[in-house]
């Protein structure tokens, strides 16, 4: 049976990571573009079935942009490298994780099957590939929505780069890349794609009929290809007994100085430099005995719309892809304008985030499932508990920008160092200094400490005058 639209490539050509959430998620980032080939014979469109192997559990979607190759491309410039595109579509390229192993980087097994590049029901021509809306849902749910603003290599680019080794022909298929949110499906599933608003590509998972011959390689279902079909490959966990590294943005020794020093010392010395605005209020530890040092990742939370919840809250939305998207050391900032009447995470996203290597999180909002944070090694810091979802008063709205939390207003990158007082924020380029000025603002303190338990009066000691402050450095020098 012909494509509906008319498509026959010779060749369907894939990218690998081009998202940023995409490569956020994996938790790399490519210098260049790689690709990978499919058959021709995976092409499908929409309401035709995917057909899930007999005995594999972990088929993916991944809602892609497929760009048609409408005229000839061999050695082009990348300024003429869309001249050579017939038109855009929706397009899903499905596959099963746990058959990766057998064909490694190939692909072959895992993503070439008949029926696992749909491709449609539009064919949008006219527009700017830099700007395009690309969205899938699950059984009705949003799962993912990107645009290609967010593209690590644009459509002229990739062009231009396969086209030096590569003739592109009429008719050819190159799919750009997934964004995040990426998942496995089951049978009785239908994923839809939208490009735009050009309709939905719609298809349902189907189970394969028991009985097909068991040649070659089988499914193997580790725990590396669970972890990358359901989204994400945290990076290693320290080993027992390793040292903990410093979080991204900042350098081991002043990592190693805030691990040591109060917010109420850092508190002071971010005084002295003019920063006032910097201690988050009203949060509570969930674990006073756990210290919290990392760079925060941001997520802001708007008010109910009831609407633009049904739009955007569920499957997949801000706070799963954030959570998602954490990197060791990273601290979930999360801003819920003071508004704890429902809970903005539970103990779940929790332990995934812990799993990421999250070095903590932050919320002004309730904390669902906040028993559960006792035993979890995760130095949490909350306004409340509260037993109802977020949905109740929050829309999740989107990540990595300016969030205000407690009062205080929190960058993406900003440096958070917590304790059973509370929580601080200090900007990345005053951590340094603050970490060392800090530490030795507590040598000097805890001399007085020395001096006043041991009978001294305040006056001159608390702040030193010039008497004390030679006893104490001829103390600290060892004299």
């Amino acid at each position: 049976m012909a494509h509906p639209l008319g498509l026959a490539p010779g060749k369907i050509i894939a990218v690998h990571l081009n998202y940023r959430s995409r490569a956020a998620e994996r938790g790399r980032t490519p210098d260049a573009p790689s690709y990978f080939l499919k058959p021709p014979s995976s092409l499908s469109w929409s309401g035709r079935p995917v057909v899930r192997p007999a005995g594999c559990e972990l088929l993916a979607f991944e809602g892609e942009i497929a760009v048609v190759i409408g005229k000839r491309a061999r050695h082009v410039p990348r300024e003429r490298a869309l001249e050579h595109v017939a038109g855009y579509a929706a397009a899903n390229d499905f596959g099963v994780y746990d058959l990766k192993h057998a064909d490694l980087g190939a692909n072959l097994r895992a993503k070439g099957r008949d029926g696992y590049t749909p491709v449609g029901p539009a064919l949008l021509t006219g527009v700017d590939p830099a700007r395009l809306r690309l969205r899938t849902w699950v059984n009705g749910l949003l799962v993912q929505d990107a645009s290609t603003e967010e593209l690590l290599f644009p459509v002229d680019l990739l062009i231009a780069d396969l086209s030096r080794s590569t003739t592109l022909e009429p008719g050819d298929v190159l799919l750009v890349g997934t964004p995040a949110g990426s998942t496995v499906v089951h049978p009785g599933d239908v994923v839809e794609v939208e490009l735009e608003e050009s309709g939905r590509l719609r298809n349902e998972v189907v189970a394969e009929e028991p009985g097909v011959t068991e040649y070659g390689a089988l499914p193997r279902a580790t725990e590396t290809a669970r972890q990358a079909a359901y989204g994400s490959v945290p990076p290693p966990a320290p080993a027992a007994g390793q040292a903990q590294g410093a979080p991204v943005g900042l350098d081991e020794e002043t990592a190693a100085l805030l691990r040591t020093v109060s917010t109420a010392t850092l508190s002071a010395q971010l005084r002295k430099r003019g920063i006032d605005h910097h201690f988050i209020e009203g949060v509570r530890p969930a674990r006073p005995d756990l210290r919290m040092v990392g760079t925060a990742r941001t997520l802001r939370y708007l008010p109910l719309r009831e609407d633009v919840f049904a739009e955007i809250g569920g499957g997949m939305n801000a706070q799963k892809r954030t959570v998602e998207e954490l990197q060791p050391g990273e601290v979930l900032v999360i801003g819920a304008r003071g508004e704890h009447g429902s809970g903005t995470l539970g103990d779940i996203l929790a332990l995934r985030a812990l799993r990421r290597g999250a070095a903590g999180v932050v919320t002004d909002g309730g904390l669902r499932d906040s028993p559960s944070f006792a035993g979890l090694d995760l130095p949490s810091y909350y306004a409340g508990p509260h037993a109802a979802v977020l949905g109740r008063r929050h829309v999740p709205m989107d990540s990595q920008v300016p969030v205000d939390c407690g009062g205080v207003l929190v960058m993406p990158g900003d440096v958070l160092v917590g304790d059973a007082e509370g929580v601080v924020v200090i900007p990345p380029a005053l951590a340094a200094e603050v970490a060392r000025d800090a530490a030795a603002q507590e040598d000097e303190e805890r001399f007085v400490l020395r001096q006043v338990d041991g009978g001294a009066g305040i006056d001159g000691l608390y702040p030193m005058n010039a008497h004390w402050r030679a006893r104490y450095e001829r103390e600290r020098q060892g004299d």
